[in-house]
């Protein structure tokens, strides 16, 4: 079962629940009332969720600036509406396809790679990389450390959505047009290793980016500051790998290539 924590009610005498396990229980009837929710289409709000996915390219402030909202009127920071999750996952399938498309791949090799790309690069490193953050924010990021202030397991892995979400329409979208065509990115010239890498190096960057804005909305944590100083050794490696001529999108394109087949 994942790791989530929420804001815990203090016990309030004998026959309550502790603050440790109302917590479990909040976050337990929460997370089930999302799975369940995933199944019900009518239910979800796929209006909203357009509309963020909208905002996270132009003002992701006003995407962070909700989740106080949610906040103050239902007692918790991560989403109660799985549609945002469901239009995410609905991109990275559309997406994957056109990748197959544009790198010749036949029907069992697209299947085999949009496997991959789900289970791997989107939920297996989503759920690492949303505990890694989760047990760094409790754990070195807090104001002041108490049972009531907890970082949501939840909310660290919408921060992840949010910030994967311009990454994946960057790379698995956009960069689609560039990889055979215009400038040819795959491929041994100079400008298809400037053109990709400098995609990479926005889509990354953009990630940072989104994840430092998710931490700073937080009112009960500190320097978060520090979740940008990954942005100088992203643009460090950047200019190294122009120097190198190491074209990213190449490897990709070669580690796609080799995971299929």
């Amino acid at each position: 079962m994942l790791p989530t924590t929420t804001y815990s009610p203090q016990s309030q005498g004998n026959g309550s629940l502790s603050s440790r396990d109302a917590a479990r229980h909040t976050a337990g009837a929460k997370r089930y009332k999302y799975l369940r929710r995933v199944f019900h289409f009518k239910q979800m709000d796929f209006e909203f969720a357009v509309w963020q996915m909208l905002y996270l390219f132009t003002s992701p402030q006003k995407v962070y600036r909700n989740f106080h909202y949610r906040k103050q009127t239902k007692d918790q920071w991560a989403r109660d509406d799985p549609a945002f999750l469901v239009i995410l996952s609905i991109w990275l399938c559309v997406s994957t396809i056109g990748f197959a498309i544009v790198l010749g791949m036949g029907v069992l090799e697209m299947m085999k790679l949009l496997l991959w790309v789900v289970f791997i690069d989107c939920i297996g490193v989503g759920l690492l990389i949303s505990t890694l953050m989760w047990v760094i924010s409790n754990k070195y990021l807090m104001k002041h450390p108490s049972k009531d202030y907890d970082v949501e397991w939840g909310y660290a892995f919408d921060v992840h959505l949010n910030a994967f979400y311009p990454l994946l329409v960057i790379l698995h979208f956009f960069q689609l047009f560039f990889i055979n065509h215009i400038v040819f990115i795959n491929s041994e010239w100079f400008i298809g290793c400037l053109v990709g890498n400098t995609l990479w190096l926005i889509a990354i960057g953009y990630y940072i980016y989104i994840t430092f804005l998710g931490y700073s909305a937080l009112p009960f944590l500190k320097n978060t500051v520090i979740l940008l100083y990954p942005f100088a050794l992203l643009v460090l490696l950047y200019l190294v790998s122009l120097g190198l001529g190491w074209n990213f999108t190449r490897g990709l394109c070669f580690f796609y290539k080799y995971r299929v087949q």
